[in-house]
């Protein structure tokens, strides 16, 4: 396992710097092992990433690692893609990296979405709007890109952590998307979301 400061979606790309010698410990492990190197991300609660000592959500996302380059001292540079989403059944001590035992977690069936997905790109485009007008006042010609939603993957599923990966929104609200049950309620959650980022804009804007 390899809690982390950031909530990792499947079907994202994952990329770290390993320099801790615990996480050098569990690369090397990855690499020798006869199955594919994956490891579990979850986000941390509490605490930092480095060190230990930090409290861990239980849901988290497989990672399949797809590149290792080395470094000097001990060191990695990974790439990797989320995969698998699971629950953590139970922490097992930190020795020689964290580890847990956890079940397989797949997600809810989808319905029709086009009606959440249309509010989600109408509000994307508010927060355009809302952002121009910021940085207009702050004196900064020029505009922060705002994602679009265009080319989703044609899975409920995979389409709604996509959208989830997209959003400008915290990790907390990120965590929230990855733990809903099934793609209508992950988008409706993000639409909460999205709306607490525009109320956000506005108040500034003041």
């Amino acid at each position: 396992m390899f809690p982390l400061g950031a909530v990792l979606m499947p079907g994202e790309t994952l990329a770290l710097k390993v320099f801790e010698p615990r996480y050098a410990a569990m690369i090397d492990d990855l690499l020798t092992a006869e199955r594919d190197p994956e490891f579990g991300v979850v986000l941390i609660a509490r605490g930092h990433e480095v060190g230990g000592g930090d409290v861990r959500t239980d849901i988290g996302v497989t990672a399949r690692v797809t590149e290792v380059i080395d470094l000097p001292g001990r060191q990695f540079r990974i790439r990797a893609v989320g995969g698998e989403r699971f629950r953590v059944l139970r922490w097992l001590p930190d020795d020689p990296y964290p580890r847990a035992e956890i079940e397989w977690w797949p997600d809810g069936v989808g319905g029709d979405d086009s009606v959440l997905l249309a509010g989600l790109r109408e509000r994307l485009t508010t927060v355009r709007t809302l952002t121009t007008e910021l940085t207009r006042k702050a004196g900064i010609r020029r505009t922060p890109p705002t994602p679009d939603l265009d080319k989703l993957p044609a899975d409920p599923s995979a389409r709604s952590f996509a959208v989830a990966d997209r959003l400008p929104i915290g990790a907390a609200d990120r965590h929230d998307a990855l733990a809903a049950p099934d793609p209508l309620v992950r988008l409706q959650g993000l639409t909460d979301a999205l709306d607490d980022v525009i109320a956000t804009l506005r108040f500034r804007l003041l």
